[in-house]
């Protein structure tokens, strides 16, 4: 059995029970700025440094699928220069995973509806997804514009027009159908969603998906959620006993 051993922990990470897939609510970017008298486009930056750091190391230990809240539906109340600076910071981040997709080997998806975003970034996401689709290492997925409900929607809607067409009949639908039409087709579900900010609540992510998620919360604002605390969050869910429903 492989193990690898945490850093400044006695508990170990068994390499063989790793969650598969984990989620990432990306909170508190703007209260960690204020925290040190800083605009929250600096918070927002530390964040996708963060992201950057979280993403290589979870590829190192071996984890399949890594999937975060980077927009939601919601966010469009914010101001419109907090906004303007969060998506720049995502056009920032594109132009150099262009580059260094191949290098880091990893499949970048982007769920969420783009219709909004400017013709300039759209193009950017379905450069990376092109050239992403070459490779066969961990699954990143970036939620961009979007809400749970809103995908539940979107897949019920096409699955009525399937059933309006003839295309399948009523007695067709079922959950792997609904699964068949979100954004997450083709990705297990995640085993482990972690929440950073001290919100306790899912704040209308991956509603369907999250059904036997395991939770974790923690007061940490996510710039300061280090590679460490990332292994003590792992070893926590190792130690769970995962019954979905059963004994």
């Amino acid at each position: 059995m492989k193990k690898l051993f945490a850093k400044k922990n006695t508990a170990i990470i068994d390499k063989d029970r790793l969650p598969k897939h984990i989620a990432i609510i990306m909170d508190g970017n703007g209260r960690w700025a204020k925290k040190r008298g800083l605009a929250r486009s600096a918070g927002h930056y530390a964040g996708s440094e963060r992201f950057r750091s979280a993403a290589k190391y979870l590829q190192k230990l071996g984890v399949e699928h890594f999937t975060v809240y980077a927009f939601s539906t919601e966010n469009w109340k914010r101001p419109e220069d907090e906004v303007s600076g969060i998506f720049s910071l995502l056009e920032k981040y594109l132009y150099e995973a262009i580059d260094d997709l191949k290098d880091d080997n990893i499949v970048l998806s982007f769920w969420g509806d783009l219709s909004p975003l400017s013709p300039k970034l759209v193009e950017l996401i379905e450069q990376t997804d092109r050239l992403s689709a070459k490779n066969d290492g961990m699954h990143v997925n970036i939620c961009l514009n979007y809400g749970g409900r809103a995908e539940i929607v979107r897949a019920v809607r096409s699955v009525a027009e399937d059933c309006a067409s003839g295309a399948i009949d009523v007695s067709d639908i079922d959950d792997k159908l609904i699964d068949s039409r979100l954004y997450s087709k083709n990705t297990p579900p995640p085993d482990l969603l972690i929440r950073p900010g001290g919100e306790t609540r899912i704040s209308n992510f991956l509603l369907w998906q999250l059904a036997y998620s395991e939770m974790y919360f923690t007061d940490t604002l996510w710039p300061d959620l280090t590679d460490d605390k990332l292994e003590k969050i792992i070893i926590d869910f190792q130690q769970r006993n995962r019954r979905y429903g059963g004994l």
